[in-house]
Parts: structure tokens; C-alpha cells; sequence
């Protein structure tokens, strides 16, 4: 049975997906059997991997919405890819009559949860249905927070909704660990907004910070992850860093 995770913040532009590409890869350097999975409308994971969301097809649409077999959304990349495009945004109406609507994730990866050793989940910034789908599904999160102050309020927003998950719909789904992303150490509001992040949530937070650099916009356009594109980068070697603390912490 593989472990499901979701890559889970309210507020965009944090690194999400970086994150679930990045360390994805990463596992699989490990000898990890991954999929990650696209539930972002704008399909940014599907186009980082070197897929165009506009002729991939089907879709998780038409996995979460037609029932449609997981595996044929599965391309097979660099990592083994779920795909997302923009029909994603018309989930939340086309599920709304749904009985069960928030468990449409849950049973699509039965299909494939003996495939895989872990299956990561990318979720849009927002806490609507499709995240709601995930966390359903998920046995932990994983929350990227970009390093400074105003990406630090969304957590509390965020607790609260996974507390409703638990309540009523997955009983076990946990915060697994919160990666500082983003962080730019010549700055003194970049370390007190660490410093912050520490205080507030002690353990929970990674050890690994990943640092910001262009090498994150560049591996996108060649439709490969850092690891791939800059093996030797500082980039690089943080998110092999942080899938050993996620292994050796027993964090999912």
C-alpha cells in the first residue's frame, strides 16, 4: 500500500509544486517507486515534467468526474504523472450533486496504490474541493511555506480544515512536517521568518530549508526537476536532503 501525501497550502506561489516534483524525484533516486499526482487546475506539474495540459488527455477530470481509470491519466515522465489541465476547475460543479464527492480521490487511487510506494499529491492554492479530496485520500501532508511573515498566517487557516478532514472524513491525516521554501538568507526578514516558523511549530518543521534560486525556474522549461537538470546545484542536493530527513524522520 503506498503512502499518500499531500502537498497542501492555501496561499500560491510557496513552492508547492517545486516541492512535490523535487522530492519526488528524489525518493525515486532512492529506490522509491513515485507518482505524483496534478489536482491543480493550472496543471503547472504536468507542464514541469514536459507534458502540455492542453492535448493530455484523459485528465484527473475524467478520473474524478467519469470514473475513468486512474492509469490511463498516468504518463510515464521523468516520474510517473497523474495529469492535470484547466477542466479541473469545473470540479467542484460537476461533483456537487456527488454523493461521496469528497472521497472521488480516495477510491480513484485504489486503483494503483499497490504500484507505488509513495503517491504525492499536488493540490491548488486553495482549500475547495479538489484539496479537500486530498487530504480525504492522504495519510499525511506536507506544507511548504515560502519564508516570510504574511506566508505564516495561512497555517492556522489550514489546521482548521484539517481538523474538519479528521472530524468527518480520514481520521489519521496528519501534518507530516512544514519545508521552509523560498529562503533567502541575506535577508533579515527571511531568518526572522524562519525563526517564527521554529517557535511556532517546534518538530514539525523540517531541518532542511530550500533556498531560492533561479535553477527552480529554469528545470521547468526543459520539463525536468532541478535534480535532473542541475544535479549538482544547492537546489538539488537540499531536496535529496529532505527526502532523507522525510525517510529517516519516518514522516510518511
Amino acid at each position: 500500500m503506498a503512502k499518500v501525501v499531500a502537498f497542501t497550502n492555501q496561499k500560491g506561489g510557496v513552492a508547492k509544486t517545486t516541492t512535490t516534483l523535487n522530492l519526488g524525484v528524489a525518493l525515486q533516486e532512492l529506490g522509491h517507486r513515485v507518482l505524483v499526482v496534478d489536482l491543480d487546475p493550472q496543471g503547472n506539474l504536468t507542464m514541469s515534467l514536459g507534458l502540455n495540459p492542453d492535448t493530455a488527455r484523459p485528465s484527473m477530470y475524467d478520473v474524478l468526474v467519469s470514473g475513468v481509470n486512474i492509469q490511463r491519466a498516468i504518463y510515464h515522465q521523468e516520474l510517473d504523472v497523474a495529469v492535470a489541465n484547466i477542466d479541473l476547475a469545473a470540479v467542484e460543479i460537476a461533483l456537487s450533486s456527488l454523493i461521496g464527492r469528497e472521497r472521488a480521490l480516495s477510491k480513484a487511487l485504489m486503483q494503483v496504490d499497490d504500484q507505488y510506494d509513495h503517491i504525492l499529491v499536488d493540490t491548488p492554492p486553495s482549500l475547495g474541493l479538489l484539496t479537500v479530496n486530498a487530504l480525504t485520500a492522504s495519510d499525511a501532508v506536507i506544507v511548504p511555506v515560502q519564508c516570510e511573515y504574511l506566508s505564516l498566517r495561512g497555517l492556522a487557516q489550514l489546521e482548521r480544515t484539517l481538523e474538519l478532514v479528521r472530524e468527518n472524513l480520514n481520521p489519521k491525516v496528519h501534518i507530516a512536517g512544514i519545508v521552509p521554501t523560498m529562503y533567502d538568507s541575506r535577508t533579515i526578514h527571511g531568518r526572522e521568518a524562519v525563526e517564527v516558523l521554529r517557535s511556532s511549530f517546534g518538530d514539525l518543521v523540517f531541518e532542511t530549508t530550500i533556498n531560492k534560486t533561479i535553477r527552480f525556474a529554469e528545470a521547468p522549461v526543459r520539463g525536468e526537476s532541478v535534480l535532473k537538470y542541475a544535479p549538482e546545484s544547492r537546489a538539488a542536493k537540499a531536496y535529496r536532503q529532505l527526502a532523507r530527513e522525510v525517510l529517516n524522520g519516518k514522516k510518511i
